[in-house]
């Protein structure tokens, strides 16, 4: 099975940017579609963004529309997660994950999930 690390997160100004990264080893990243899921202080974990096997297609939660973009680099076997405009209610653990589905929005329909890492935006 596909193992998954994240990494780039850390401390950040509101309005400022980050990219995370997430580093696929052990199967075949590109065959799969990968989502991006965060989950803040005492709340369940939630569907952030998704993106197909190819790249081609994206899917991005509401709340996080025109400022997040999800991107892969399947040579690298490497998905990213470009974050600006970043506000104090994007603190959250971010975790990236693969499954078998497009678009899945409940972290039950991925296989295989990263450790994640913390982004923290403050005012």
């Amino acid at each position: 099975q596909v193992q998954l690390v994240e990494s780039g997160g850390g401390l950040v100004q509101a309005g400022g940017s980050l990219r995370l990264s997430c580093a696929a080893s052990g199967g075949t990243f590109s065959n799969y579609p990968m989502g991006w899921f965060r989950r803040a202080p005492g709340k369940e974990r939630e569907f952030v963004a998704a993106i197909n096997w190819s790249g081609s297609l994206m899917s991005y939660s509401d709340s996080v529309r025109g400022r997040f973009t999800i991107s892969r680099d399947n040579a690298k076997n490497t998905g990213y997660l470009q974050m600006s405009s970043l506000k104090p209610e994007d603190t959250a653990v971010y975790y990236c994950a693969v499954g078998f589905r497009f678009g899945a929005t409940s972290d039950g329909n991925y296989h295989s999930w990263g450790q994640g890492t913390q982004v923290t935006v403050y005012s």
